[in-house]
């Protein structure tokens, strides 16, 4: 393990703090290294194996798609994709989807359109609001809705001008509108890196009148909240509004590279031959992938017993509160996403992480002080049972050397 880890220092660039552990096999919730060791995953390569390691109907997917051809240009009609695209709308608006190869990509093509909308309106709209702490990606045209500081940092920005509003604060949404007139909002359901932070149902409703009333476009960032991972097939579905623009990404993939937006009709034909484009996608493997996903998540309902398994993991997390009300602050999240906010220095949360580890549990670590989860919708309650079991065992250590 150790050649691999110096092998990785010396060839590839050093952007992120990686754990030490050399993955050789993934099966089910679980994943294994170079060493046989097990750990439970519980963050699923940041939302993205929303059915778990090696799934047999994403591997049959996998195996057909590839027997008949990998990539093939745009030029072409790609019989994986228009069907994936026709499941998508189904799931969600009417309109036409535009897939791209990541969630960042998505976004950027989000604010193309946006723009080519503007030009169609002739009106004098700029602009796009944000929730604070927010986060749509890393490439340069994201990276200005992106809303934390330790990301943008001083790189090059676009100069689409950019309005925050605090999550929740219908009237300063309102006031952005008046005063500024922007093009659009986008916001994800529920902020993952920014902290695990839902929006409410009251809100979302809110921000979807206030567009209506102002001529705004709602975008719903489902990048990570989308394909199942809070208890509907995209999140904001909980609020029973309706969006103009959906981003998606992570989960559709099955684990490929796959993301996109849904336009909904009055944004579908926007875009011309020449606008917008990309060499990979979409992929006809990473589509078919997310066909055999969609099969899963929708026509093998794994969807309701995935939700099923995040009740009782909250129910579990929420107990284990009770019992350490001195180290557990709050419990936020939906469904399969999740953040137990922790009353501890972030020294602390790093050394829970890798005592986690250690026992062979994976977790992630938000805002320095916020575990992340992000199961599989597979997790089992043998599994729930391990990770509660093994957090107790962390905490209780955090106390002893207190």
């Amino acid at each position: 393990m150790a050649n691999w880890i110096e092998r990785d220092q010396r060839a590839v660039m050093s952007t992120y703090g990686r754990l030490p552990i050399v993955i050789a096999k993934g099966e089910g919730n679980y994943l294994i290294d170079e060493e046989g060791k097990q750990y439970l995953d519980l963050f699923t390569g940041l939302a993205v194996n929303i059915l778990g390691h090696s799934h047999p109907a994403v591997l049959k997917a996998l195996h057909e798609q590839g027997e008949q051809f990998l990539h093939i240009s745009n030029v072409f009609y790609n019989k994986p994709a228009i069907t994936l695209a026709e499941k998508l709308t189904k799931l969600s608006i009417a309109g036409k989807v535009f897939f791209t190869n990541s969630g960042a990509e998505a976004t950027e093509a989000a604010v193309k359109l946006i723009h080519k909308w503007t030009k169609q309106q002739g009106e004098e709209r700029r602009g796009i609001v944000v929730m604070k702490k927010s986060f749509h990606g890393r490439t340069l045209g994201a990276l200005k809705l992106t809303r934390q500081p330790g990301v943008y940092q001083d790189f090059p920005v676009t100069d689409v001008p950019v309005y925050e509003v605090e999550p929740g604060d219908s009237a300063a949404l309102e006031t952005i509108f008046q005063q500024h007139q922007p093009a659009a909002i986008i916001a994800e359901p529920l902020l993952g890196s920014g902290g695990i932070v839902p929006l409410s149902s009251s809100y979302l409703q809110a921000m979807e009148s206030l567009c209506r009333q102002y001529g705004v476009l709602l975008c719903m960032d489902e990048i990570q909240t989308g394909v199942g991972r809070t208890g509907t097939f995209f999140a904001y579905q909980d609020a029973g509004i309706e969006p103009d623009v959906i981003l998606f990404a992570k989960g559709i993939g099955g684990g490929l590279p796959l993301g996109g937006i849904i336009a909904a009709e009055k944004l579908a034909d926007l875009f011309k031959p020449g606008d917008h484009g990309t060499t990979f996608a979409p992929s006809p493997l990473s589509a078919a992938l997310g066909n055999a996903v969609i099969e899963v998540l929708i026509e093998q309902h794994q969807l309701e017993r995935g939700k099923e398994a995040a009740a009782l993991l909250q129910t579990s997390i929420y107990e284990l509160k009770e019992r350490y009300p001195h180290y557990i602050n709050e419990v936020r999240g939906k469904g399969m996403m999740l953040g137990i906010v922790l009353e501890l220095e972030a020294a602390q949360v790093k050394s829970v992480q890798r005592g986690l580890l250690e026992q062979g549990v994976m977790v992630d670590v938000t805002q320095q002080t916020i575990i992340r989860l992000l199961p599989p919708l597979t997790l089992t309650k043998e599994d729930i049972e391990v990770f509660i079991t093994k957090l107790e065992q962390q905490l209780a250590a955090v106390g002893g050397q207190s």
